[in-house]
């Protein structure tokens, strides 16, 4: 009968016939209460049936160690999931199987999350469809699994709050991390003028050469920045915009730069210290400050045509590499602790970006 019912149906819905009788051991990483990641997590493994409804059963790829994902173990993040809890957020995996309603998706397909707080350290997984979106496999592993949070959140920051055209200038401190490496490659495809505000350290030259190879037109420690007159002479026009991740007195310096009504948005907070506000500037200038997170914007705007064409466009853009993943190193899923202990120190949320590899 079975035999039958795949001559006559698409192959993909033969599939997931098949998939009912099908089951994997899945290898994850779960907490059931909150702490330093290597002290709480644990891997198990956990036997997943086959897909129902409008399941899809995903063999995961490659899946970030994010910084929000850290935070969230530790319970000092706002999403507080249900114990027990798998770790991880983000990730590019692989459609095994599919329930018989899912009308889109076939195995082979490649995916990535729609939504956030799947949960996505683990080899295999189980979602519905419309919590996942499928991408090209063009899209190299890298960049698809970290494409739901860093390119979002510089695509959404540059396009939503001030009114950018080719020529203008977008001024941003940590501008090495990740979400500092996406604005300075989108700024290269859209015309747009980078300059980035690192801190000093005895590597800066190559710092500020891989910088610049992204795209950003110059890069600048935040000593340079205090004495440097290339708003002043009129080498790039005063930015309109400016994106902080690190708050205290950098968020501070880099206000004082902003054109008059220029907006300077607020992402992150590394320093742990306020953003603080320069009169001066506030006052003559009318600038203005506003905070962004990219989870509330995708819950609000989850079925948005801004979204798909969002997602269309990075895609794009990665496909063609114009937009590669930030500095990065594939580890295995056996040594999610030290990659973990990695993420945790200040290097880790500036620099390079640890990805488990659920292949290895």
């Amino acid at each position: 009968m079975l035999t039958m019912l795949r001559r006559t149906l698409p192959s993909w819905t033969g599939s997931s016939l098949l998939c009912r009788h099908m089951s994997v051991v899945a290898k994850t990483l779960k907490y059931s209460e909150h702490g330093e990641p290597q002290d709480v997590l644990q891997l198990v493994e956990q036997q997943l049936e086959g897909p129902k409804d409008k399941q899809v059963l995903v063999k995961i790829l490659a899946a970030p160690i994010n910084p929000a994902d850290i935070n969230t173990i530790q319970g000092k993040y706002p999403v507080k999931p249900k114990f027990p809890a798998v770790a991880g957020n983000e990730f590019v995996g692989e459609v095994v199987c599919v329930g018989e309603q899912v009308k889109c998706l076939k195995p082979g397909e490649h995916v990535v999350p729609l939504a956030s707080g799947l949960g996505s350290w683990t080899t295999h997984a189980l979602y519905n469809e419309d919590q996942l979106l499928g991408v090209s496999k063009r899209v190299g592993l890298a960049e698809a699994a970290t494409i739901t949070v860093n390119p979002c959140t510089a695509y959404r920051m540059l396009k939503d709050f001030v009114q950018l055209a080719p020529g203008d200038t977008v001024i941003q401190n940590g501008a090495n991390s990740a979400v500092g490496q996406a604005v300075h490659q989108l700024c290269r495809s859209w015309n747009i003028n980078s300059v980035g505000i690192v801190r000093n350290r005895p590597e800066i030259a190559d710092l500020k050469k891989m910088l610049q190879c992204l795209g950003a037109s110059a890069v600048l420690t935040e000593e340079e920045m205090r004495t440097s007159d290339i708003f002043k002479t009129g080498k790039f026009k005063r930015p309109k915009l400016a994106l902080n991740c690190v708050g205290g007195k950098s968020a501070t310096e880099v206000s004082r730069h902003l054109d008059n009504r220029g907006v300077m948005v607020t992402y992150g907070g590394m320093s742990r210290e306020p953003v603080t506000v320069a009169t001066g500037p506030l006052i003559f200038k009318d600038i203005a400050f506003r905070g962004f997170w990219m989870t509330r914007w995708s819950k609000e705007n989850y079925n948005s045509t801004e979204r798909t064409q969002m997602f269309k466009e990075l895609c794009l853009l990665m496909e063609q590499q114009q937009f590669v993943a930030p500095a990065h190193e594939m580890v295995p899923l056996a040594q999610f602790k030290e990659a973990a202990a990695a993420a945790l120190n200040f290097k880790g949320f500036t620099g390079k970006k640890f990805i488990l590899d659920m292949s290895r």
